[in-house]
């Protein structure tokens, strides 16, 4: 091989190379800053998935989970969740401990099932007669997190913190049915609860 094709190869590598490490600074948003694992809370009997954080300091975040319900509790389905929360107040309870007490937030679920239909049947039902879509809910929700700061405590440099949430939601139709049905639905019934781990990284 000529010297002159060897600086060819060499240089062609290089422009290869360094185009690579542009696109994939480019493209470095697209790395999730943190996992979730949640139990209950509407979105299935567990669901996992990544997390961005929102906001320069980082008092939002938006989740994107798999979650699945077994057959013992209603299923077998799954769902897809998009879900963003909102940290408006902060304790710091110590140089490693943070306390969100209070977060409100707002998700989307949909139902991946053979029999939870985007929309109904229009030549089953007359147009109107059901409002809502089986598969997809819209969610209104608040949560309170405790975050450890892993980074300093544990000087771990692949492990930034990990927090213990627990979430309250409630959804489109069970708002609506309430406010229709306020005597015979008690509001405390239009709630459900989950409890999960953030690992931030």
């Amino acid at each position: 091989m000529s010297v002159y094709l060897s600086k060819k190869c060499f240089l062609v590598t290089t422009l290869f190379l360094v185009s690579i490490n542009l696109k994939a600074q480019k493209l470095k948003f697209l790395v999730p800053d943190a996992a979730v694992v949640q139990y209950a809370g509407s979105i299935g009997t567990a669901s996992a998935g990544i997390s961005y954080d929102l906001f320069k300091n980082k008092r939002g975040n938006l989740d994107l989970l798999y979650g699945y319900v077994t057959e013992r509790k209603g299923g077998a389905f799954s769902t897809l969740t998009t879900k963003f929360n909102y940290r408006p107040f902060v304790i710091k309870a110590g140089k490693n401990l943070i306390i969100y007490p209070i977060n409100p937030g707002a998700f989307i679920s949909y139902t991946v099932n053979k029999d939870f239909d985007l929309t109904w049947d229009r030549g089953q039902y007359p147009k109107g007669y059901y409002y809502w879509s089986e598969a997809l809910r819209l969610h209104l929700a608040f949560s309170g997190e405790v975050k450890i700061k892993t980074l300093t405590l544990f000087k771990n440099d692949q492990l930034k913190s990990v927090s213990v949430y627990y979430e309250i939601n409630t959804n489109d139709v069970y708002l609506i049915n309430y406010v229709q049905n306020k005597r015979y639905l008690h509001i405390t019934e239009i709630f459900k609860a989950g409890i999960g781990i953030r690992v931030s990284f």
